[in-house]
């Protein structure tokens, strides 16, 4: 897919939602706050819901019949577990529903050089997930590379490999390891992968005015827990 800032249609809060995950991983998330989330992604329009391996099941079904996507993340949040049982959660999640997947890149190994460990790790779950979802189209990969963690050059490293071993998205942060998006990660992610992979922003995008910063710098899918907030903030107008 092209890369166009401006490809969403509708009113400013409509465009922003159409690039957001609306994600709830907190490892406290009960049934009560999951429905919710799949309630607000349908009544704000949001790209998808992202949520933890447990909630598959059940969010496919709150999303049944709405265009709302299903996400779940794979390896998450440390990306260090062995790459079989990587490929068998993707396998399980795709078979509970997932139209997406947000897999943890192997780090450690990235950090080692052993690209060929990286790549095999998400060939892995790439090849599970399309066998499990061999009647309906394939699910979108996207691998974490987790910025935080790498300097420029591993960043860049680990955006080639992903693409290279089959992702259609590189992703920023999980959240979980003391930072998230900054434009300066994003814009040199797009660089690297160019204009037909996705770059996802997550972690700490809060404000409207954070949502509009990381597409202008090449985001084209935004994970965030505050879309409400972004959403209704952004009806107050203003190009991005």
């Amino acid at each position: 897919m092209q890369y166009s800032k401006n490809e969403p249609s509708g009113s400013d809060g409509a465009k922003l939602a159409a690039y957001i995950d609306h994600t709830l991983l907190k490892p406290e998330s009960d049934r009560a706050a999951v429905e919710k989330l799949c309630q607000e992604a349908v009544t704000h329009g949001f790209c998808s819901v992202c949520v933890n391996g447990h909630w598959a099941r059940f969010c496919a079904g709150a999303l049944r019949d709405t265009p709302v996507k299903l996400a779940v993340v794979v390896g998450f949040p440390l990306g260090a577990g062995a790459a079989a049982a990587k490929a068998a959660e993707a396998r399980l999640a795709v078979e509970h529903g997932a139209d997406e997947l947000d897999m943890v890149l192997n780090i450690g190994a990235l950090k080692d050089r052993d690209l060929e460990s990286v790549a095999a790790d998400i060939r892995a779950v790439k090849q599970a997930a399309t066998a499990a979802g061999e009647d309906q189209d394939a699910p979108i990969l996207k691998v974490i590379i987790e910025t935080v963690l790498l300097t420029d050059e591993e960043k860049r490293l680990a955006c080639r490999t992903a693409v290279e071993a089959g992702a259609e998205f590189v992703k920023t942060s999980t959240g979980f390891a003391g930072g998230g998006a900054t434009v300066e990660d994003v814009a040199l992610m797009r660089s690297e992968v160019g204009p037909d992979i996705g770059v996802k922003a997550s972690g700490g995008i809060r404000s409207t005015s954070d949502a509009r910063a990381m597409i202008e710098a090449g985001a084209t899918r935004l994970g965030t827990s505050s879309g409400v907030a972004i959403v209704s903030e952004g009806t107050g107008g203003g190009a991005y």
